[in-house]
């Protein structure tokens, strides 16, 4: 009955983006903001130890994004799977960054370390990751849908199905395609 409440209070909020109403995306950020900390969390998980940026900071960079977007959303799902492509985004913009900055970015150069290289591996992979993903996207681009839910908004292959309103057996096949697409195209080496 509470997730009936709240998925009538969300379908609301999202008309009142849709009609422009001041203040509705932001709290519609509230209402769901516990899922959108978890997609930030599951995000983050993937990524290496220590990294800079945090949940909380995610995710208010990913509602400065959204807001800044002209964007109309169906419903929750569709709303959090923004969100959760919001978030892949920052952190590849992030990862890009990091590698240009080690690139030297116009600043004197440092001297190396040897965790240096392990996070220079990371980064990298984050980025042919992107590759591979807007790879697949040209193909298929249910299969990047299927990928954004999956992998980088942590849901099962039901929540999959309902979001994106196809069976969970197309989703299990197009999830078993997606993963040996991008398993293949992240261990062929790129020139």
């Amino acid at each position: 009955m509470v997730e009936d409440l709240q998925g009538q209070r969300v379908r609301d909020l999202l008309d009142a983006i849709d009609r422009g109403q001041e203040g509705a995306l932001e709290e519609l950020v509230t209402v769901i903001y516990p899922d959108l900390k978890r997609l930030a969390r599951f995000q983050l998980a993937k990524e290496r130890r220590g990294h800079t940026l945090n949940t909380t900071a995610i995710v208010h960079e990913a509602f400065l994004r959204l807001a800044g977007s002209n964007s109309s959303y169906t419903d929750r799902a569709h709303f959090l799977r923004a969100a959760a492509t919001v978030m892949r985004h920052l952190l590849v913009d992030y990862a890009r960054k990091r590698n240009a900055e080690k690139r030297g970015a116009g600043l004197a150069p440092l001297t190396l370390q040897d965790d240096r290289y392990e996070k220079e591996d990371d980064t990298l992979a984050v980025l042919a990751l992107d590759a591979a993903i807007k790879d697949i996207a040209d193909i298929d681009p249910q299969l990047e849908q299927i990928i954004e839910c999956r992998y980088f908004a942590g849901l099962t292959v039901r929540e999959t199905a309902e979001a994106l309103g196809m069976s969970v057996r197309s989703v299990e096949r197009g999830w078993q395609k997606a993963r040996a697409y991008l398993t293949t195209s992240m261990e062929t080496p790129s020139d």
